[in-house]
């Protein structure tokens, strides 16, 4: 199988599987999709130049921060923290089941390590 068509499929698994486990907690449907398209308010630094578009879009689409943020959610007992991780981890499953990927500060924006697979 092509890596390309991995990274997709463990994108839809993550992805899947977040929205699952925050669906199984009971969570509002309503705060999910009010949150889930927050991660791409980071392309708004674009504006300001590629190369500090692309760090603060690969920040915020990594599997890091939200990982860290539910693992702080879950050792302070801070249920919002660890729904809000859930969300984000959805949000970057999605992106990389539809093909998206990190970018590169050099390359134009639609030039992924998705696309270099």
């Amino acid at each position: 199988m092509h890596p390309r068509t991995l990274v997709r499929l463990e994108g839809a698994l993550v992805g899947a599987g977040a929205t699952g486990l925050y669906a199984l907690q009971g969570r509002s449907l309503l705060i999910f999709l009010a949150l889930i398209l927050l991660p791409d308010l980071s392309m708004v630094s674009y504006l300001h130049s590629t190369r500090v578009g692309a760090a603060s879009y690969n920040v915020v689409h990594t599997y890091l921060g939200p990982g860290l943020l539910a693992v702080a959610g879950i050792t302070a007992a801070v249920d919002i923290a660890v729904g809000a991780a859930l969300v984000w981890t959805a949000h970057i499953g999605a992106d990389r089941l539809f093909g998206f990927g990190l970018k590169y500060a050099d390359r134009e924006f639609g030039d992924t390590h998705v696309q270099r697979l």
